[in-house]
């Protein structure tokens, strides 16, 4: 039996959950899929385990999830938007992912029976505002010995080279728009301490990154990140959507950086795993 709390999440999600945002965050989750296959892999998911997903999103991570653990394994994705809840249900059912089943609450106050042989989370704990006790909390789901695996961003190596002004530009934009909503989007450089301070043992850390250039590297895809967080730039006093010509801005980052015969490198991943000893 699941029990979905209604108290929102401690920090404001800028981006939303427009069919847009959702339909660019599965693009993203593409990317990042192999990474986060790895580090699931390296954190010891096997088959026939039952796994929460914190802040699912409209499933990407779950559904990864459902894949390794099989059909002996469950896995139970928990966001508090029901946009995202919806959307997560429908491709679960248009992938027959009978194993996968998502549920809309804030995952640390949502009621659940049963304990959780391992908690994942992709990009959920840079929006709460202490994420130690957000870990700390989710942490009574788990069995002892369960494994916790996290990744989080560092956008710090978030850049082109040569650089681009325009690329730099958004960077920025973002970055701001970030911390004046209350998220930190270099979570994945505090895993380690957060990790400790929860109560569980060092984690294993590991980096990951994407890297591109020439015709086809994805030029939209930070152009695609401001779109869904201008909402927030303009009232937070970042820029304005005339500064930010949304509608071109992706032709010019990729003109930008192919005059310079240049690369593009999107935030970077850092995973964390371990085991709970308690």
């Amino acid at each position: 039996m699941l029990v979905a709390a209604q108290e929102p999440i401690s920090r404001f999600y800028a981006p939303g959950h427009s069919e847009r945002e959702l339909d660019r965050l599965s693009t993203q989750a593409r990317m990042y899929e192999p990474f986060t296959r790895q580090l699931f892999r390296e954190a010891g998911l096997l088959p026939g385990m039952r796994v929460l997903d914190v802040g699912c999103g409209s499933g990407d991570v779950a559904l990864l999830a459902g894949e390794i653990v099989g059909p002996t394994g469950v896995v139970v994705g928990v966001d508090r938007a029901a946009a995202a809840i919806v959307r997560a249900r429908a491709r679960a059912k248009s992938q027959r992912a009978s194993n996968v089943q998502f549920v809309e609450g804030d995952p640390t106050l949502i009621s659940l029976v049963g304990g959780f042989d391992a908690i994942v989370g992709r990009l959920i704990l840079m929006y709460y505002a202490d994420p130690i006790d957000t870990l700390r909390k989710l942490l009574a789901h788990l069995r002892p010995g369960g494994i916790v695996a996290f990744q989080e961003f560092d956008e710090n190596g978030c850049k082109s080279h040569p650089p681009s002004p325009t690329y730099q530009r958004c960077v920025n934009w973002i970055t701001r728009t970030l911390q004046l909503s209350g998220a930190h989007s270099s979570t994945g450089l505090e895993l380690y301490r957060i990790f400790q301070g929860a109560g569980l043992p060092a984690p294993v850390l590991r980096l990951d990154g994407a890297i591109s250039g020439g015709q086809s590297a994805p030029y939209d895809a930070l152009a695609e990140v401001v779109r869904s967080l201008l909402p927030a730039m303009e009232p937070f006093g970042v820029a304005t959507a005339a500064e930010v010509e949304i509608d071109s801005l992706a032709l010019r980052i990729r003109d930008e950086v192919l005059a310079a015969n240049g690369v593009v490198v999107a935030p970077l991943l850092v995973g964390a795993w371990a085991r709970h000893q308690g």
